[in-house]
């Protein structure tokens, strides 16, 4: 057990987020006490913790006198990824943030979670990566960010982002209005995630250009995807034979991202999913990289946390339920498909 004062630094107030959320994170994460005195911050715990800690209140400041503000959703998001990865400082978090942000991207790129950095980190050093799990984990919105980071940077010359239409069976023609009128409602959740990212009229002007194109799986048979940045969204409502169509798209200079959520299969034959089959085919495959998402991944509203845990608890509940003798089940079925009815013997 060892103690260690350091001087307080201009607003390092800010480090300590909302009721000091952060240095509770802190002092739970690392096993540290942490003591405010009127001249100086007391440290007090084992050494190797206590020495990552006076590091967190170092690169804190020295990014303040940089002119990085960071808000305090994001800095929670951040120390909780150093506090969990002791490889990982606030300082190369933020730089490794900085280098994927190409000009023109109006948000900095940054992982909030150890299964995100290797997610970002995957799709960086891997041809293929798929990034599959639960609702706001932020599988989509990092894999738009490092399409749109690869554009600016030149190092692709198109993003096409691509989503199985199930709940119209692929079968758009008898759905109103032009071709992207009948799409965009599939397509939507990636439409928000550009405009997130990148002024609206520049993304307007490359959707004219057709440098970003975005279209149902459907489209992209007999095509070679060629010096481009491929993303396939709700990768979970693919059938077998849509996926391996997808994988064998990929073209010279290009690079893929497959997302899926596994507990939110839309097919009428859940286990037909491509996405399932594909766990299995291509494993070990040298050139592809798997990312799985957790619960404490999610970094939306703390609320969704919670659901999703909620859910997964109540999934393994369901499944663990023995059925009494004589007890009627309701097999679920296809939309406009009468349920079946099946009896215990």
């Amino acid at each position: 057990m060892v103690k260690k004062a350091i001087e307080i630094t201009p607003h390092v107030e800010n480090l300590f987020g909302n009721r000091d959320e952060n240095l509770r994170l802190i002092e739970d994460s690392l096993h540290v006490s942490i003591d405010l005195r009127s001249d100086s911050i007391l440290l007090s715990g084992p050494e190797e913790a206590v020495n990552r800690t006076q590091q967190i209140f170092a690169d804190f400041d020295h990014l303040q006198r940089a002119g990085v503000l960071l808000q305090n959703g994001e800095l929670h998001a951040l120390i909780k990824l150093v506090v969990a990865d002791p490889t990982a400082t606030l300082r190369t978090l933020i730089d490794s943030g900085r280098q994927r942000s190409a000009v023109g991207i109006k948000r900095m790129v940054n992982p909030r979670s150890p299964n995100q950095k290797k997610y970002v980190e995957a799709i960086e050093q891997a041809d293929m990566t798929f990034g599959i799990g639960p609702a706001g984990t932020g599988k989509t919105y990092l894999a738009v960010a490092m399409a749109a980071s690869a554009l600016l940077a030149k190092k692709v010359s198109r993003i096409i982002l691509v989503r199985p239409a199930v709940e119209a069976g692929e079968r758009l023609g008898f759905l109103p209005g032009s071709l992207q009128e009948k799409v965009d409602p599939y397509l939507r959740p990636l439409y928000d995630a550009l405009y997130d990212l990148l002024e609206k009229d520049k993304v307007d002007k490359m959707l004219e250009k057709g440098v970003i194109e975005v279209a149902p799986l459907a489209f992209m048979r007999g095509r070679t995807l060629s010096d481009a940045f491929i993303i396939m969204d709700e990768a979970q409502n693919t059938t077998n034979e849509q996926m391996k169509m997808f994988v064998t798209r990929l073209g010279n200079n290009s690079k893929a991202v497959i997302t899926g959520d596994l507990t939110q299969i839309d097919l009428p034959n859940p286990k037909r999913s491509g996405l399932l089959e594909a766990l299995h085919v291509l494993d070990g495959v040298e050139g592809i990289r798997f990312c799985h998402f957790e619960d404490a991944d999610v970094v939306r509203h703390h609320l969704v946390q919670r659901i999703v845990r909620a859910y997964d608890s109540h999934g393994r509940a369901q499944q663990q339920l023995p059925l009494a003798m004589g007890e009627e089940t309701t097999m679920p079925a296809a939309p406009g498909v009468r349920p079946t009815v099946q009896k215990t013997q």
